[in-house]
């Protein structure tokens, strides 16, 4: 072995001890992030409701509705928690994780077939699809700004004592 190839093999062992290290993260959302997160959900949400509120369709399609968006909320912030926990560490079952993604899948492509035969204007529909896809990605969006925001305090906290 030469000495170029001794120092590569170095610089190779000392790459893949970084890559095992935990990465630390310490900037916390802004709170002009949080804020329009937040915002988007509630906007998302409310729109929604309000279009489904003033909607001439029957009580159970309404109800249809309204069951996937809170399906499709839930299902989303499962997926972002399971990927967090992934990434710090946190042991998150196969089985949870794929659950998980197959309920997101689910809900959206519940909508669009509910969209899809429903006896709406296209701009309806269009409202319905873009409030639904504005609220999943708002709702990620919190999810992840709260976690980050906890573990941030957490590991300040610890470095503290």
């Amino acid at each position: 072995m030469n000495y170029q190839t001794t120092v590569s093999l170095k610089d190779d062992e000392k790459a893949k001890e970084k890559k095992k290290e935990n990465k630390v993260y310490d900037q916390k959302p802004t709170p002009a992030f949080i804020g329009a997160s937040w915002a988007a959900l509630c906007i998302g949400m409310v729109s929604y409701c309000i279009g489904l509120w003033n909607a001439t369709m029957e009580l159970n399609e309404k109800g249809y509705y309204f069951t996937i968006l809170l399906f499709g909320l839930f299902s989303v912030i499962s997926v972002q928690k399971a990927v967090r926990d992934k990434l710090e560490n946190i042991q998150v079952t196969e089985m949870y994780y794929g659950i998980s993604w197959f309920t997101t899948v689910a809900a959206i492509v519940l909508l669009v077939v509910g969209l899809w035969n429903a006896d709406l204007e296209l701009s309806e529909k269009g409202f319905y699809g873009m409030s639904f896809t504005l609220s999943l990605f708002s709702a990620i969006a919190v999810q992840k700004n709260t976690r980050d925001v906890a573990y941030i305090d957490k590991e300040i906290e610890t470095k503290k004592d």
